[in-house]
């Protein structure tokens, strides 16, 4: 379901670690959510989406246009 974290992680050359210290969250942390083992709070995916100029809904596979809504 999240395999867009990862996707979105790698476009911008960014390692899980990179991540991790933005979120303020531990690198094995993030790394359950990128395979989808952990549940990631809705303020980190919004915090992501922000980050990565995206929708929510792009991150979690709901639509495939990867503008962030106006």
């Amino acid at each position: 379901m999240f395999i867009r974290l990862k996707q979105l992680r790698e476009y911008h050359n960014l390692t899980q670690n990179d991540i991790s210290n933005f979120l303020k969250i531990t690198s094995p942390q993030y790394s359950l959510y990128e395979t989808g083992k952990g549940q990631i709070p809705i303020f980190l995916l919004s915090k992501l989406a922000k980050f990565y100029n995206t929708s929510i809904d792009y991150i979690v596979g709901d639509t495939d246009e990867i503008a962030p809504y106006k």
